[in-house]
């Protein structure tokens, strides 16, 4: 889960109420009215400043300007530097990784570039980090397994599909709850996917 402000989108001289989302790779404007949305994919814009509160975006279709207040400098910052995926996904350098379910040649080579230890299709003891596919509620029974090989501050990230068909984070939460796990936090992981990430409460470290 990205940024989000409520706020004002000043838009071809009108103005409108509603929330700012700055996620990963778009900048989005979800008006009170259903019928004023923006989406501004990160990759069009062209120039970004912030001054008394307000984001300022020139970008492939046009401007635009969000009354972000205080957060406004901030939004820009990200959008000039916008985090890595690894970033995003707290992955350390020197970490054991585990990997299973998910099977993302590409993921797996950006992980092989910072991670210490990479380990595919199998749960490594000590990880640090898990990454669990999960494609039906069947899937999550690789939890408690997951659990036992991870450390005590490790994590497991659970990646599923986006969608009315796929995976609900509810039945997700049901699973991790039952394993004596906790959600702390949702990262766009793709196009296609959204992970979410289950650690162990504070009181059980």
């Amino acid at each position: 889960m990205g940024a989000e402000v409520t706020c004002q989108l000043r838009l071809n001289g009108a103005t409108y109420d509603g929330k700012a989302l700055l996620e990963t790779d778009e900048l989005l404007f979800r008006g009170s009215a259903r019928s004023v949305r923006l989406e501004i994919p990160l990759a069009t814009i062209r120039d970004v400043t912030a001054a008394s509160g307000e984001l300022r975006v020139h970008h492939t279709g046009g401007d635009a300007a969000f009354l972000l207040g205080a957060q406004a400098e901030r939004w820009a910052e990200r959008i000039r530097n916008p985090r890595s995926l690894l970033d995003k996904l707290d992955v350390k350098a020197g970490y054991t990784v585990s990997i299973v379910g998910l099977p993302d040649e590409d993921f797996i080579a950006q992980l092989r570039k910072r991670a210490g230890r990479v380990v595919a299709g199998r749960l490594a003891r000590d990880s640090d980090l898990v990454f669990l596919g999960a494609k039906s509620e069947r899937d999550l029974a690789r939890i408690p397994a997951a659990l036992e090989a991870m450390t005590l501050f490790g994590a497991i990230w659970v990646a599923h599909p986006k969608g009315e068909d796929g995976l609900p984070d509810t039945t997700i939460f049901a699973a991790a709850k039952r394993a004596g796990l906790t959600y702390t936090k949702v990262a766009r992981f793709s196009a296609t996917h959204t992970a979410e990430k289950l650690v162990l409460p504070k009181a059980k470290r």
